[in-house]
């Protein structure tokens, strides 16, 4: 299914010239070769994109690529590498460039047997440039030493002097390719993608461009070893998909793994690099599908302030259930969407998840997503990113510590609506433990789990999760985040601000677990800072109120602690501690507004934001 919807993709972007036809691909070309007619190298042109910090690479579409054997060097028709081209190239981390006559020679005999009867002028130029060539002699070209190091590191084309475009553009250029794709000798056989019988592919070209994986490229289908076959079958006989088929499964998903500013089709979430596209017969609706599915999937910047208010816009459109064309007219609500996360595994990759659905469903999806991660105060400018999630339940805040089946476990809640992975609730609390550090996105997600178990009627949750401080909660491991959270303040109240370590950096993990052993020492230590509180006239008006409010949490409880919270009430006691929390520094804020006094000290939790 699939290989299938990857090469319906390919054929309706072929046929609007989005991608190249058959036999040929799309490659990163960084210098081009110009050659005079009797062949002689005049000079080499740096077809680079200089505009940023570093010269880019050029896609240009060129004879196909394939995978390289590696038993004999295999070259490209008309392009290649200047190991293959010039017999001369720069490994990393070498110093001088080094020869590669073997792969030279492979290069100069493939063309050499081609070119052998043509008579158009850039090939004829193409064949006296390698019958002439000589790898040894590189340096005394003086076009050729001004780019060293970068072109021998580099994918090359020609270009015949005076003539526009390149050699492998022209149109004798075109009729070799088609003449010598077409004498494929493989196997023909029913094609498990297209149902035709048609030359099977013996492997299939290399995928690149997901995190992670080989640089050269990597395989979602092959067979490399004698326990993968079956029945003598060899290489892609096994899963038998034409060579068509292969061509266009592969050279659209590399189309999409693109990681281009103005191409944006892929995004990396934990180690999956995710890719989405839409199914529509006219072009601009298929654009803004796709525009708005990456809006709300992976949410622009706050500083991009007209991104963000669209991205809210469009979330309060589909959380109240109005059509996505009020939003666009583009906008056919029945688009279908497709959704493939893929993951590195050696020298293969792994389907990390795959989704379909229309727009609107994955809209609608994506905006309950939002709302069960809503929480008051919000701790975010614009919704938070999959990404930005994960990388709050992992060490360092790093995404290269998210836990790769978390992070698709999580993603196929977002994209299916189903339950939130139990280990998303686990690592948000061991973070928030171990970091001591109760931020609003590791909040969230409790209050997300939690809310979306509940509205699924998942058993053992049964009260309903508050979205702002709910003074009326019964729930006990609620109230005892609360409690945790004034006894806090109770501390602040009688030392100040400059503590080496608060009750939450001592206790935190233990009062949210094992509430019975810890919480009555806190409230001896409390009576001890209520003393001194209201020994001091700056204090005595808080810490009275403080006390009032320990006492009002106090009353809703039973007589004696919880022995123990299970993972959902330790979810509960964060988000009760927020709240509370949270509560603090408004009033503290309002305070300061009221008597024109700057206040320099701000929790981190109301100040968080999302990339």
């Amino acid at each position: 299914m699939i290989f299938s919807a990857l090469a319906q993709h390919y054929d309706r972007q072929a046929k609007r010239g989005k991608l190249p036809a058959f036999g040929l691909s799309q490659e990163k070309i960084s210098f081009a070769l110009l050659l005079a007619k009797d062949g002689t190298l005049v000079d080499v042109d740096d077809i680079r994109d200089h505009e940023g910090k570093r010269p880019k690479w050029k896609l240009l579409t060129v004879p196909a690529s394939f995978k390289r054997p590696g038993i004999s060097p295999a070259p490209f028709f008309l392009w290649d590498k200047t190991a293959f081209v010039l017999g001369v190239e720069q490994k990393a981390g070498s110093g001088a460039p080094a020869l590669n006559l073997k792969s030279h020679g492979a290069f100069k005999a493939l063309h050499l047997e081609r070119l052998a009867d043509a008579t158009d002028e850039g090939l004829v130029a193409l064949r006296k440039f390698l019958e002439a060539w000589v790898p040894e002699k590189w340096s005394e070209f003086p076009a050729i030493v001004k780019h060293v190091p970068e072109l021998f590191a580099s994918n090359v084309v020609f270009r015949l002097d005076g003539v526009a475009g390149y050699i492998h553009e022209s149109a004798a250029a075109n009729e070799l390719v088609a003449r010598h794709g077409a004498d494929d000798d493989s196997p023909t056989a029913m094609c498990l993608v297209t149902g035709d019988a048609r030359p099977i592919a013996r492997l299939h070209p290399a995928i690149k461009g997901v995190w992670g994986a080989q640089v050269a490229g990597a395989s979602i289908l092959s067979f490399h070893v004698d326990c993968s076959k079956s029945y003598g079958k060899e290489n892609g006989a096994n899963a038998p998909v034409s060579t068509s088929a292969a061509f266009g499964y592969t050279t659209v998903l590399n189309h999409l793994l693109q990681r281009d500013p103005h191409h944006r089709q892929c995004v990396q979430i934990g180690d999956a690099s995710v890719v989405f596209w839409a199914e529509a017969n006219d072009e601009s609706a298929q654009e803004a599908a796709e525009s708005l599915f990456l809006d709300i999937l992976d949410p622009p910047p706050p500083t991009d302030s007209s991104e963000t208010a669209n991205l809210r816009h469009a979330l309060e459109a589909v959380s109240q259930g109005r059509a996505l064309d009020t939003l666009d007219t583009r906008l056919d609500p029945k688009t279908k969407m497709f959704v493939l996360g893929l993951s590195p595994n050696a020298s293969r990759l792994s389907i990390r998840y795959w989704a379909t659905a229309s727009l609107e469903e994955f809209a609608k999806r994506l905006a309950q997503h939002y709302d069960d991660l809503l929480i008051e105060p919000v701790p975010w400018k614009t919704p938070p990113a999959a990404w930005r999630l994960l990388a709050a339940t992992a060490a360092q805040e790093k995404s290269e510590n998210i836990p790769p089946q978390l992070a698709g476990a999580m993603m196929r809640a977002v994209l299916t609506g189903s339950r939130y992975p139990r280990s998303l609730l686990s690592a948000a609390i061991v973070r928030m433990r171990a970091d001591k550090d109760v931020s609003g996105l590791r909040v969230a997600l409790c209050k997300a789990v939690l809310a979306r178990d509940l509205r699924l009627n998942v058993k053992g949750i049964a009260t309903e999760i508050p979205v702002s401080l709910n003074r009326n909660d019964p729930t006990p491991s609620y109230r005892l985040g609360r409690l945790f959270s004034v006894l806090e303040s109770i501390q602040n109240a009688a030392l100040g601000d400059k503590l080496n370590a608060t009750i939450r950096d001592r206790y935190y993990g233990s009062a949210s677990a094992t509430p019975v052993l810890v919480f009555p020492l806190l409230m001896r230590g409390a009576q001890n800072h209520l003393s001194k509180a209201m020994t001091t006239p700056e204090t005595r008006g808080r810490a009275i109120s403080l006390e009032r409010e320990a006492g009002e949490i106090l009353d809703g409880m039973g007589s004696h602690f919880p022995r123990t919270l299970s993972l959902e009430d330790q979810g509960c006691f964060a988000i009760g501690y927020y709240h509370q929390r949270s509560e603090r520094f408004r009033r503290k804020s309002d305070h300061n507004d009221a008597s024109g006094v700057t206040d320099d000290h701000t929790d981190p939790i109301t100040e968080e934001t999302t990339a």
